[in-house]
């Protein structure tokens, strides 16, 4: 491990941590796994005395000394097994930027060699397939192919004025595809002039960055925005918050960019999408990427309150401190008993509103809330907002 991973104002703040324990009342993981190790105080104390053992004057002072292999691959798998939520930075008193450090500390222990064996495979996937899964990113857009009545240019034209930026997820992974569809359909009702990037969209990179694998972003990045250039395009909408996210942060600012919650209502605040009423009672899950994440809560409450008819309760802990699903920082691939725990404690709270359904803004999210449900019986419909949306769409069925 090196200390050149860290800026020097991340390893005053890991000096500065004052031990209160408020980040592990809040830890998703922590909850799930019972385990304290888990929690950013852990990580955080851990970290220092790493930090102080491999800085010259105190390593000559002999009080700290560096960890074994076998301490490191122990740390290891504390820091691989979060979320990357950020309700540790958001309800931390000092307010260090948690989130930010563990980026760092991932990259860190990846270039220690200490790190979960499936992080070279989503090294591999996006060097290979430029998308997370491996699949052929050729079959990108073949989802399009399910719709009733698809267009003929199957929503890949060669310019349009808005780029609907898929993602990974929804892409490829046959539960989430819905939400593409419905979106598709609901920018033909609002007669948005929109494209697909189809084969040409890469993984936009956040996974590389909750892997520890920041530093090779540059290929992704330059290719998703040539690709874009391309059509003529000046906005880009994503339903995915970390692909938005991802772009909110890491690219360069050519394009005005929106996620579909702000674009959605922007296009109802148009009356461009007439809507009929729902009988249903829903509650709403801020996604921990657009919530936390890009500071976006008003947006997707718009659109719920919008449609008639519908009953909407908000969840005990919502907004800034709505809690993770278990979905985000790659946790699935490296411990997915412990993802679907914490996905067990957020439906629980989920049923206690008495909701109908629990709408989110996240495909990921609508995965881990929809297996939990499905394979516990849960009676709570799972949905993301734009298919919710597409149902009050009036003549849309």
């Amino acid at each position: 491990m090196s200390n050149k991973n860290y800026s020097i104002r991340q390893l005053l703040q890991i000096q500065a941590c004052t031990k209160c324990q408020a980040c592990v009342d809040v830890c998703p993981a922590v909850a799930g796994s019972c385990d304290g190790k888990l929690s950013a105080a852990y990580r955080v104390e851990a970290l220092r005395q790493i930090v102080k053992a491999r800085t010259g004057f105190w390593r000559k002072l002999g009080f700290f000394k560096e960890p074994t292999a076998e301490e490191l691959r122990a740390f290891s798998d504390t820091v691989f097994r979060c979320t990357l939520c950020g309700n540790c930075r958001q309800v931390c008193p000092v307010g260090l930027d948690l989130t930010t450090l563990w980026h760092s500390l991932r990259q860190d222990l990846v270039a220690s060699d200490t790190y979960p064996g499936k992080i070279d495979m989503i090294r591999e996937n996006l060097d290979d397939s430029h998308n997370v899964f491996g699949e052929d990113n050729e079959e990108r857009a073949d989802w399009v192919e399910d719709m009733p009545d698809a267009p003929d240019h199957g929503y890949v034209k060669e310019q349009a004025e808005v780029i609907y930026f898929t993602g990974c997820v929804s892409s490829f992974f046959p539960l989430a595809q819905r939400i593409p569809m419905a979106l598709a359909r609901t920018f033909d009702a609002a007669r948005v002039d929109f494209t697909l990037l189809g084969e040409d969209e890469w993984c936009c990179g956040f996974p590389l960055l909750g892997a520890g694998l920041g530093d090779q972003l540059d290929g992704l990045i330059n290719a998703n925005v040539d690709a874009i250039k391309a059509r003529g395009a000046k906005q880009v909408v994503f339903a995915c918050p970390s692909c938005y996210r991802m772009w909110q942060e890491h690219y360069p600012r050519e394009f005005e960019i929106f996620h579909a919650t702000q674009f959605l209502a922007k296009l109802l605040e148009e009356e461009r999408l007439p809507l009929r009423e729902l009988d249903l009672t829903v509650t709403y899950h801020d996604p921990c990427d657009l919530g936390r994440g890009a500071g976006t809560f008003d947006a997707p409450r718009d659109i719920i309150q919008s449609i008639p008819g519908i009953r909407f309760v908000e969840l005990p802990n919502n907004r800034e401190n709505c809690r993770c699903c278990g979905g985000g920082g790659n946790l699935e691939m490296i411990d997915a008993q412990l993802s679907g725990k914490i996905a067990a404690n957020k439906m629980k709270e989920v049923q206690a509103t008495g909701a109908q359904a629990v709408v989110t803004a996240c495909q990921q999210c609508v995965r881990t809330m929809t297996t939990y449900a499905k394979r516990n019986k849960v009676p709570v419909e799972v949905m993301d907002i734009v298919q919710l949306l597409h149902k009050a769409l009036a003549g849309d069925r």
